[in-house]
């Protein structure tokens, strides 16, 4: 090894450059002593640079602890037998699940205690859980790795003793309806080489004797490299659904609940670029889809005519220019939909009634307390209930849950989180943007900050993600109040590639249409300027996963337009990970980026991958994290990235990274952890926007 010329020699980068390989494509050999070893020596350049900042992170873990309810019971469930819920202790990370028959209070007893399985790991991700149809037996999935293979635990209530039944599989879980007084079959998925999950599975319960070994019977395997497996059941428990899909395509299989061994049967061949979900009330099956138009519409199906070959499926819902279908959740009365309003970005819910005829009899959009806000129907594990859970949220308001019943109309508040400390919901105010970006098209942008200070321009963490066609709807976090207490402003890019205005935007944001994405960012950073939100000169930038890919990117363009960037699990390596299908995602991504088989693909990756536009710059301060067990963004993208930008920056700045060695994608396991780890990233942006000496204060 040799010390790179025009590094400083005691920087990690220097001292580990290989001059035979300069894009540092060695880190991705794990095994690699060495690799650890530039990893711990970041992290310890890290400790040492972020030294000073300790007080600042450990007054915001404290003053973050502070403001939240530390003791938290869940809402109740009533299902059949038995009413649940969990409850975490103030000191502890994990939760304590609890039960007592229904209309039995005083009966009440844990049955699953979170906290011991946790407590001889450094790390602990639970997967799913999931209740036996009589609601006697557990069983569950978790990770103790962070890489997203999990094993599979059953245990009888309440005090059964855990019996493992499987490792190395898939998180999700599903129990058929077939259930008797011996026997019992549960249903999960398993991953290929390449860890997608191409295959379901039921296993055998003997409840007699549960650890007596089983061999998993092979369900429904997914052959083409691109489609994942995942497995559900309608709320009518009649049918469970094996759903097939791509990033832009789907297929369903159904298997009737109470006869898990028969064979699956698929309502509707996949055809490249159609989307579709399932859901059922007994006489009719509803399928929401885009084969119309990429703002879906919604049919239905009378059941009789299932396993027909031709399904006569009738509209109920056409496709709309204005609104994007998202959703359907189907009750024995009729159905619950959400749809997406294009022009104002905002999701609402809207019922549907229906008489023995399948004619509608109501028509009728839910109320909601502001705009822009997140409303969303809660489960609902009762086919006939007549009183849903509605959560609302905005980026001023906290969490509150309401019961609405459907007969009455009236709302009950059943929970609304707790906000301590000075800085309350009320003392904050939300504003809606609109900017320009360079095609002309109008970008939502959301800013949250302290009310007081909204007539003048202050520093500010502009967010963003921007794939999937995931919507970046409004969410209420305690942790921010940290940064509006001390004077910044926290906004958020809704960019095209996300879903805040429909399918149209989610589309219009990927595959050849991605440079959108950029534009847009950089447009909302100019938006918050011109309209007197932002100091331009303290404007700091943040992005996760596929988000850090849209940051790193506009760093690369423009770095002069941010004082610093925090990127977190960052998707930086774009183009050479979308070469090796032996990647866990890659031949799932190719519907989202492209396959870079195709030169042309090829080329347009390359015009943006961040990792492939590193150039000699000044670039601003940047905190990097990575994972060590990650596997969906590998250790090595945020470990080459940092390692590159160190050798060619020619500012000041400093270039941090850091690796948390015993975790994966999600970041630290059990809530402390997660929020120390917030508190550090905090202390930094505190720092990048001037704001690190400030005293905390809320005018009166």
């Amino acid at each position: 090894m040799k010390a790179q010329q025009g590094i400083p020699s005691g920087l990690p980068a220097a001292h580990y450059y290989r001059a035979n390989d300069p894009q540092w494509h060695w880190l991705e050999e794990r095994d690699d002593p060495q690799v650890s070893a530039f990893l711990e020596a970041a992290n310890q350049q890290q400790a040492d640079w972020f030294a000073p900042l300790s007080p600042l992170e450990e007054a915001l873990y404290q003053s973050h602890l502070a403001r939240r309810e530390l003791a938290v019971t869940s809402l109740k469930t009533t299902l059949d037998h038995f009413t649940f819920w969990n409850e975490t202790s103030a000191e502890d990370d994990y939760p304590c699940w609890w039960r007592h028959p229904n209309r039995q209070p005083e009966q009440q007893e844990c049955f699953f205690d979170v906290r011991a399985r946790a407590a001889e790991q450094d790390f602990y991700d639970m997967g799913d859980m999931a209740l036996s149809p009589d609601e006697q037996w557990l069983a569950w999935t978790e990770d103790t790795q962070g890489d997203e293979r999990f094993t599979l635990w059953l245990k009888a209530l309440p005090n059964g003793t855990p019996v493992q039944l499987l490792s190395d599989i898939g998180a999700g879980l599903c129990w058929a309806e077939d259930q008797t007084a011996t026997t019992a079959t549960l249903l999960f998925t398993r991953f290929d080489d390449t860890q997608r999950p191409d295959s379901v599975w039921r296993l055998a319960l003997s409840l007699m004797e549960p650890d007596a070994a089983n061999e998993p019977v092979l369900v429904l395997r997914e052959e083409d490299p691109e489609f994942w497996l995942g497995i559900g059941k309608t709320r009518s428990r009649s049918w469970l659904l094996l759903e097939s899909g791509s990033k832009d395509t789907s297929e369903i299989h159904l298997l009737a609940a109470h006869s898990p061994d028969s064979a699956p049967l698929c309502i509707q061949q996949r055809q490249a670029g159609v989307e579709y979900s399932i859901d059922h009330r007994p006489g009719s099956f509803y399928r929401l889809h885009n084969q119309a138009g990429a703002h879906f519409q919604l049919d239905f199906l009378p059941e009789s005519q299932l396993g027909q070959p031709q399904l006569n499926w009738q509209t109920l819902i056409t496709h709309r220019e204005e609104a994007t279908l998202e959703g359907v959740d189907a009750f024995s009365w009729g159905l619950m939909l959400a749809e997406r309003d294009h022009a104002q970005a905002q999701v609402r819910l809207r019922r549907l009634l229906f008489d023995a005829q399948h004619s509608c009899t109501l028509d009728e959009t839910l109320a909601l307390p502001e705009q822009p806000c997140s409303q969303m129907l809660e489960d609902a594990p009762h086919f006939d209930t007549q009183v849903v859970r509605l959560r609302e949220e905005s980026f001023t308001q906290p969490p509150s849950w309401f019961s609405l019943d459907l007969t009455s109309g009236e709302r009950t508040l059943l929970k609304r989180v707790p906000v301590y400390g000075n800085l309350q919901p009320e003392q904050l105010i939300s504003r809606r943007l609109w900017a320009t970006s360079s095609d002309g098209e109008q970008v939502p942008v959301s800013v949250v900050m302290r009310a007081d200070l909204a007539d003048q321009p202050l520093p500010t963490l502009l967010y963003g993600y921007g794939a999937y066609g995931e919507a970046l709807d409004p969410w209420f976090s305690i942790a921010r109040l940290e940064l509006l207490e001390r004077g910044a402003a926290f906004a958020v890019a809704h960019v095209r590639g996300g879903g805040e205005r429909g399918e149209p935007w989610y589309l219009n944001g990927k595959m050849a249409h991605k440079e959108n994405s950029f534009n847009d960012f950089l447009a909302a950073r100019e938006a918050l300027v011109e309209q007197g939100v932002s100091d331009s000169q303290r404007i700091a930038a943040y992005g996760a996963s596929a988000g850090g890919l849209l940051v790193g990117t506009c760093i690369n363009r423009a770095p002069e337009k941010f004082c610093a960037a925090l990127l977190d699990v960052p998707f930086l390596d774009v183009l050479r990970t979308m070469q090796n299908p032996e990647l866990p995602l890659t031949t799932a991504e190719y519907s989202e980026w492209g396959n870079p088989e195709e030169p042309e693909v090829a080329e347009r990756i390359a015009a943006y991958s961040p990792i492939d536009n590193i150039k000699a710059q000044i670039y601003p301060a940047l905190w990097i994290e990575g994972s060590w067990f990650d596997t969906r963004v590998s250790y090595w993208e945020p470990a080459k990235f940092y390692a590159q930008v160190t050798q060619q920056q020619l500012g000041s700045a400093p270039i941090l990274m850091r690796t948390d060695m015993s975790s994966g994608h999600g970041g630290a396991s059990g809530r402390f952890k997660a929020w120390r780890d917030t508190a550090r990233q905090d202390a930094f942006i505190l720092w990048a926007l001037g704001l690190h000496s400030q005293a905390s204060s809320t005018a009166e």
